[in-house]
């Protein structure tokens, strides 16, 4: 009996290691085609609770239908070939669920929501039914019920965190997403191998298939849907990652959902296109030339870095990204080089407080489409900004918003405008679902691009004086966002279900 007890204990903690570690694993299959927003976080916590009550009150019938372990070791068994099976379907699953949403030009929220529910929610449900089952046989006697239950609950919690733990800091990291489901499906798999009175020695063959899975190659996480050749992916701490390289040698960067180009590069060529050379542009607006100083909070793998240290090599730019992994490819895939270039890793807000330089402009370019960090976008962040400009400086900001939506750049306008009056905020719309906002101190910044044009390189004059000619004020209308309150994911969501009506 005390056997019995420590085996079932030991299945208990593994199975709340595998759900936990499945459901970080699950938000991170989900982010290459929906992103990583705290709205996909939400489904999939969601669908996880929804599947494991619903196991709950299944596995508790089911257990006193059939108080026997070889029973409960076949729901296990079973999950763990199903959770196994996840990320192997996932991929043509969650193509057609994208190709859903972009139609509808929205439902993050049911693409996500059907995406978790569709791959997770059969194997979770029947993890959910093991808990209950485990009391039921544990139970001698009612007198003893109370203690098991609450022995056992905090079993399958401390295996719940050892799951989360190492699945976000070790498995994830270390050995993927794919090979992340596989392991806890083996572990929990094997774990109920003991528990089978016949059939043990067949059943063996459940958790040594799910291993031999892990030595499969993972390949493409996201294959290309325009030609483009897949020349770089990770999945980093904190995102999926990929280069494309298209037929005429330009490479792009596209991260998580890929619904927008973080990163351009094109050999021997500096202006890209886009919003990179409408930023590039307006950094000449403080001094009606070269700046002395640029912090680019967000820079990805460097196309405005770069451009920067060719057309004002005597400019420093500190380039700030939080994830060190694409400041890695921007060196080796993106020339990101400058003479006077410095990258730091570290996370925009943060790093802006904690640094005692000055900088005549700040570019902002760490909103991800279509959602934004909220603390990058309120009152108190852009009071921060104004502390760090030298006088007369100015602050850049690339805001990609729904197509021809503009809820989200009023707020961000009416929000910066409490650190640099409404007058001194402008717009420079680039394209339907791109504006690059400009906060600055000084004199009217078209007339300081238009003396920029007379002095600038051939090919840098025409786009200095497109961008002066398209710089209009800034929208009004907005709330103020504060740290309290910056309901941004809200707000987009809002303006997709809009748009899509």
């Amino acid at each position: 009996m005390a056997n019995r007890s420590r085996s079932l204990e030991v299945l208990v903690f593994t199975v709340g290691a595998g759900t936990l570690g499945s459901e970080i694993a699950a938000a991170r299959l989900l982010a290459p085609w929906f992103g990583a927003s705290t709205i996909v976080w939400a489904n999939t916590i969601a669908i996880v609770l929804v599947a494991l009550s619903i196991g709950y009150a299944i596995g508790g019938r089911y257990a006193d239908k059939d108080p026997r372990p070889a029973g409960l070791a076949k729901i296990v068994l079973i999950a763990s070939a199903l959770l196994a099976v996840v990320p192997f379907v996932s991929g043509p699953f969650l193509r057609q669920s994208v190709k859903a949403v972009d139609q509808l030009s929205a439902a993050t929220f049911l693409g996500s929501l059907v995406g978790v529910g569709v791959l997770l929610a059969v194997p979770l449900l029947m993890l959910g039914m093991v808990s209950p089952y485990a009391v039921r046989l544990t139970v001698d006697s009612v007198a003893d019920a109370g203690r098991t239950a609450g022995r056992l609950s905090a079993i399958a919690t401390v295996g719940s965190l050892t799951g989360t733990f190492a699945s976000s800091l070790l498995l994830i990291p270390v050995v993927g997403t794919r090979r992340t489901f596989l392991i806890f499906a083996a572990l929990m798999a094997l774990a109920a191998l003991p528990h089978l009175t016949r059939g043990r020695l067949a059943a063996a063959g459940v958790p040594l298939a799910i291993l031999a899975l892990v030595a499969v190659p993972t390949g493409t996480l996201k294959a290309s849907t325009n030609g483009e050749k897949v020349v770089w992916e990770k999945e980093t701490e904190y995102q999926y990652a990929r280069v494309l390289l298209d037929d005429d040698g330009q490479r792009s960067l596209e991260l998580n959902e890929g619904h927008a180009v973080h990163s351009l590069y094109t050999p021997g060529a500096w202006l890209v296109g886009g919003y990179w050379d409408e930023m590039l542009s307006l950094a000449t607006t403080p001094s009606g030339g070269a700046p002395g100083s640029v912090a680019i909070l967000g820079n990805a793998a460097g196309t405005t870095a770069r451009a920067i240290g060719h057309y004002f090599p005597g400019t420093r730019v500190d380039a700030v990204e939080i994830d060190g992994e694409l400041t890695e490819v921007g060196k080796d895939q993106f020339d990101l080089t400058a003479p006077d270039l410095h990258t730091h890793t570290a996370d925009a807000r943060p790093w802006l407080q904690a640094t005692d330089r000055t900088f005549d402009v700040i570019m902002v370019d760490a909103y991800r489409q279509p959602y934004i960090p909220f603390y990058l976008a309120t009152e108190e962040f852009f009071a921060l900004v104004k502390e760090h400009l030298n006088p007369g400086g100015a602050v850049i900001i690339n805001v990609g918003h729904p197509s021809d939506s503009d809820s989200l750049e009023k707020v961000l306008t009416t929000t910066m405008a409490t650190a640099f009056g409404q007058q001194n905020t402008w717009r420079n719309p680039v394209t339907a679902t791109s504006t690059v906002l400009l906060g600055t101190a000084g004199s009217d910044p078209r007339d300081a691009l238009r003396n920029a044009a007379t002095t600038a390189p051939a090919d840098l004059a025409p786009v200095l004086g497109a961008t002066a000619a398209r710089l209009r004020p800034g929208l009004t209308g907005g709330t103020v966002y504060t740290d309290d309150r910056a309901p941004v994911e809200w707000l987009v969501d809002t303006s997709l279900a809009a748009e899509a009506q």
